[in-house]
Order: structure tokens, then sequence, then C-alpha cells
């Protein structure tokens, strides 16, 4: 089993907007892509301003195999290395 966990950080005070455009805009196709997540996690104390992806896959070439076209994976990371924007 392959585990991802992503960990995301927003500017403080956007977290509710984050996942509201992530709820709309986001999460349908990440899951169309990767199915279901094991878990979507937002923080209520500690980093407050940080959420959690958790994607499982059998193993990396199922993962690779999952991945979107345009997220492609190479050498078991992915080829994408820009921070993702915060809401504003």
């Amino acid at each position: 089993m392959l585990v991802d966990h992503r960990t995301y950080t927003v500017k403080p005070g956007t977290m509710a907007k984050q996942v509201a455009l992530y709820q709309e805009y986001g999460l349908k196709p990440q899951t169309r892509h990767l199915g279901p997540p094991l878990a979507w996690l937002i923080t209520e104390t500690g980093e407050v301003n940080t959420y959690v992806h958790i994607w499982v896959y059998k193993d990396a070439a199922d993962r690779a195999a999952n991945a979107p076209r345009w997220l492609p994976i190479r050498n078991g990371r992915s080829s994408c290395r820009r921070a993702p924007r915060p809401a504003t």
C-alpha cells in the first residue's frame, strides 16, 4: 500500500474560503482521477492554517496509473513543484 499524504498551508483567515473553493472546483475532478480520498482534514488547534489530503494506492504503479495527465509522476514524485495558491 502507498499512502500519499499532502499538507497545504493557506494565508491566515482564508481557510473557509479555501475549503469552499476546493469543494466547488477541486474535489470532483480530483476524485474522478484519484478515487475518493482516505481523508481530507482541517486543523482546529496547532497549525490552524493547514489542511491535509490523504490518498491511498495499491502501489507506485497504481498511483502513476491514476495520476491526472497534467501531473506526471517521475521517479515516484510529482513533477509539480509549485506551492498551491492560497485563497485571497
